[in-house]
């Protein structure tokens, strides 16, 4: 599922159609959502370098951790950092996002409290201001693609950062602007869902085709609170989780997927969920007073019941009972009936209906079938 999702932001944006959008979601219980976004662009930043995605380059607003981290992953991953300016941007976000070490460094108060690296990055210094955010961030991937056609991925590592000094609708504006961008490649983001309203992450999954969801291996009902017995589990869901991935396609269904996450070492794997877990989900199934298999004996019974309508093959011809006497039939029984009983002058206490035909032209009754042709 992992790699359904890269192939996704490594293929980006069809022509004429909006770049695809990732989301990824976790919260306190199981905080596995930025092992997920650095396995994500370490395999698109992969993919980038193997020319085999429409991205030129990356363009990482860095929110939730300092440039230098990584530089230090990338290096880890294997990837020549020294070579980075070729494609990837780094807008820092984090060291400085609302301007107060600036301004300390414009009084002389201090000199240069920015950490260095070998990644080329942006600094910016009022997140509050997202319209140059967004600004600095298309200037950012222009200088990878160097001003051509080329495209360029965009990733942020914390939505919740943002949220913190913006408003909802400004970042909503923000990313719609860069789903629609004809040079942006793919987007994906992090969000801390238990930091906000239901609202938040309902918008963002409006605005994303694809939604990630990091959930604990084992789900607490509400107000339930940890013990001193539960601290194995607890253990277990800092290194373990549930990946949940929902695809919405282009022509509106939504394709849902489910595999297990486990942290190692400094990265992650992906697996199938295993055969316990399955064993345990259909366990929770309700359980119901009926049956709702079929017995041998039952099914025998079924098969021979006949059907209404049903051509049997006998060699008769078939006729089909609509509840009224043909015009002979009728007759057939009025002879019949004069010749069985006279006729008496006395009042016989039943009623009788005798109808007239307006003309020769009114078609009389008749037992044909008048969808004989259809194949029922």
């Amino acid at each position: 599922m992992a790699e359904t999702i890269c192939r996704a932001l490594r293929d980006g944006a069809f022509e004429g159609e909006h770049a695809p959008a990732l989301t990824i979601k976790d919260a306190i219980d199981t905080p596995l959502g930025s092992f997920v976004f650095n396995h994500i662009l370490t395999q698109l930043t992969s993919n980038i370098l193997a020319g085999k995605s429409q991205a030129r380059g990356v363009v990482l607003v860095a929110l939730s951790r300092p440039p230098s981290f990584y530089a230090e992953l990338l290096k880890n991953k294997g990837f020549d950092v020294s070579s980075s300016s070729k494609w990837l941007r780094v807008l820092d976000c984090y060291s400085d996002p609302l301007g107060w070490k600036n301004k300390l460094m414009e009084r002389g108060t201090v000199r240069n409290p920015y950490e260095e690296t070998l990644l080329k990055t942006s600094l910016c210094k009022n997140l509050k201001e997202l319209d140059k955010v967004l600004s600095s961030i298309i200037e950012l991937g222009k200088e990878i693609v160097e001003e051509g056609k080329g495209r360029f991925a965009v990733a942020i590592d914390s939505v919740s950062e943002i949220l913190r000094h913006s408003s909802l609708p400004s970042i909503a504006r923000i990313l719609s602007h860069l789903r629609s961008h004809d040079q942006v490649s793919c987007i994906f983001c992090l969000l801390h869902v238990d930091l906000h309203e239901a609202k938040v992450a309902a918008t963002l999954e409006y605005l994303s085709n694809m939604h990630a969801d990091v959930e604990p291996i084992v789900q607490r009902t509400n107000g339930q609170r940890n013990t001193s017995e539960d601290l194995p589990m607890v253990e277990q869901s800092f290194k373990r989780g549930k990946f949940h991935v929902r695809f919405k396609r282009r022509n509106g269904r939504v394709r849902v997927m489910r595999e297990e996450l486990y942290v190692e070492g400094s990265g992650i794997k992906i697996t199938e969920v295993s055969s316990e877990d399955g064993i345990t989900a259909q366990s929770l199934v309700p359980k119901v007073q009926f049956n709702l298999d079929l017995s041998e004996k039952e099914r025998l019974d079924r098969a021979k019941v006949v059907l209404p309508f049903e051509h049997q093959g006998t060699g008769k011809p078939i006729q089909i009972y609509d509840g009224r006497k043909s015009l002979n039939e009728s007759e057939n029984e009025e002879k019949q009936a004069s010749v069985e009983k006279p006729q008496t002058t006395e009042d016989s206490g039943r009623g009788e209906i005798i109808y007239f035909r307006d003309s020769d032209d009114e078609m009389p009754d008749s037992d044909e079938d008048p969808d004989d042709d259809l194949d029922i």
